[in-house]
């Protein structure tokens, strides 16, 4: 049964590579992290939440909105399958009800900040910018794309970010949780420029600091498309 279904659109990836001990207090009991070519990723998210639906039902007044995440890339083996997931460090959301709610039911890492979005979408180029305010301070996550999209390479780094089909939730240190998450394989946009203005520390910890003064390995981006998440949760 799907719990949720919503469309992800203009997601942009920024993504850095980081070392495994920065990750490890947010690892959930009986997963790996995973790596692509032998380094560690996080990846700073901004994408437009559209036309949610909890159980087929429209959510009045709090369907779309902009989400910021941060989060890494794991893998669990279960039997002789290894599945390919990711563990949110943070979900940043603009209304507190529906925040409060996925905290409540599923335990996720969700806070409530002003946020805002403009999208200037031509037939050739499109320039895409979330921003949201911790504190005094309003950050940003900026690209400038094209409109042509071409199929993910097996092996790319798009692939490692994107192909991704679980979510793992740290419960405590004893215990997690696993639900699926589906969506097509998407297709990606060519990046011409990009501005990023976070302040890690203040977003995520201390331990994401240093990232202020990094820049990303790479950053990606695709159209997205309908997503449904699983109601079911393993907890293991």
């Amino acid at each position: 049964m799907n719990f949720l279904k919503a469309n992800w659109e203009n997601l942009i990836m920024a993504n850095y590579i980081v070392s495994p001990s920065v990750l490890l207090p947010f690892l959930p009991k009986g997963v790996e992290i995973d790596t692509y070519n032998g380094d560690a990723y996080v990846s700073l998210v901004g994408f437009m939440f559209k036309n949610t639906r909890l159980f087929k039902v429209p959510i009045p007044y709090f369907g779309s909105f902009e989400e910021i995440n941060l989060r890494f890339y794991v893998i669990r083996k279960e039997g002789n399958e290894w599945k390919r997931g990711v563990v949110f460090v943070n979900e940043t959301i603009p209304y507190q009800p529906v925040a409060w709610i996925a905290n409540w039911l599923y335990k996720e890492h969700y806070i409530s900040i002003p946020t805002k979005h403009k999208w200037t979408i031509k037939e050739k180029t499109k320039e895409i910018i979330y921003d949201w305010k911790m504190g005094n301070k309003w950050n940003s996550l900026q690209v400038n794309a094209s409109t042509d999209k071409k199929p993910m390479a097996v092996g790319s780094i798009e692939e490692y970010i994107f192909e991704h089909y679980y979510g793992y939730t740290k419960i405590d240190n004893q215990s997690s949780q696993e639900y699926e998450v589906m969506h097509p394989r998407w297709e990606t946009n060519q990046i011409t420029d990009y501005h990023i203005d976070c302040e890690f520390g203040a977003m995520y910890g201390e331990g994401f600091r240093f990232l202020n003064k990094e820049q990303p390995a790479n950053i990606i981006m695709s159209e997205g498309s309908e997503v449904a998440i699983k109601w079911e949760r393993e907890s293991f």
